[in-house]
C-alpha cells in the first residue's frame, strides 16, 4: 500500500510564493503574498491579463485571494477587486462564486493559486462571457 506524504501548510505556501516570485505564470497571470510581513501565508494578491479576442482583452484584473488554515485541502476565497462583468462573479462585490467555477468547485489538495487563476482566466475566454459589456476599465468594486 502507497503512503501519501502530506506537506504542511507554509511549506506548500512558500513554494507558491517562490513559484511566483520567479514569473510561473508567463506574463499573462502572477500572484504573491499582499503583505511580505504575512507570516501566516494567508492574504495574497493575483493579477490576469484578459485574453485576446475577448471583451477583457488587455485589461488587467487585480484579484485578492485568502488561503484559509485548511488550504491546499480546501480552496482558497477569491475576489476581484478590479470590477469585471463575467458569469460566476458577484456583479456587487467580485467575490468569485465556487460552485460556478470547476477548479474549485471540485477542489483538489494538488490544485494551487495558480490553477485557479489560469481558470479565471480561461474562463474568460467562455461563450457564455463574450457578449457580456464591461465596466470602464480601471474601475474597482467597493
Amino acid at each position: 500500500m502507497a503512503s501519501q506524504v502530506v506537506v504542511p501548510r507554509n511549506f506548500r505556501l512558500m513554494d507558491e510564493l517562490e513559484e511566483g516570485q520567479k514569473g510561473g505564470g508567463d506574463g499573462i497571470i502572477s500572484w504573491g503574498l499582499e503583505d511580505d510581513d504575512d507570516m501566516s501565508l494567508t492574504i495574497w494578491t493575483g493579477m490576469i491579463i484578459g485574453p485576446p479576442r475577448t471583451p477583457y482583452e488587455n485589461r488587467m484584473y487585480s484579484l485578492r485571494i485568502e488561503c484559509g488554515n485548511k488550504y491546499p485541502h480546501t480552496p482558497p476565497t477569491v475576489r476581484f477587486l478590479t470590477k469585471i462583468n463575467m458569469t460566476g462573479i458577484n456583479p456587487n462585490t467580485g467575490v468569485v462564486e465556487q460552485k460556478s467555477v470547476p477548479v474549485l468547485n471540485r477542489w483538489q489538495h494538488t490544485y494551487c493559486i495558480k490553477t485557479v487563476l489560469q481558470e479565471l482566466r480561461r474562463l474568460m475566454s467562455d461563450k457564455s462571457n463574450n457578449k457580456l459589456t464591461q465596466p470602464p476599465e480601471g474601475s474597482l468594486f467597493p
